[in-house]
């Protein structure tokens, strides 16, 4: 686990390896959400980045009785 220390103006620097890990660029919107305890960024991907991204997932399902 990395850590990082917040600047005096509350900015944090993201690690190297993660920013090539995630293939993350300077000036790159990130959304920001409080979860309990933590805090989470996700990187915001343009709409054509994630075409093809849930390929091969499975839907099938089995419906209860009651709902056919």
């Amino acid at each position: 686990m990395l850590s990082v220390k917040i600047s005096p103006k509350f900015q944090v620097v993201i690690p190297k390896e993660i920013r090539e890990a995630l293939h993350l660029l300077p000036g790159q919107r990130m959304q920001i959400v409080q979860y309990e305890n933590r805090i989470e960024l996700i990187p915001e991907r343009d709409i054509g980045e994630l075409e093809g991204f849930l390929a091969g997932m499975d839907t099938s399902f089995t419906r209860e009785e009651d709902r056919l």
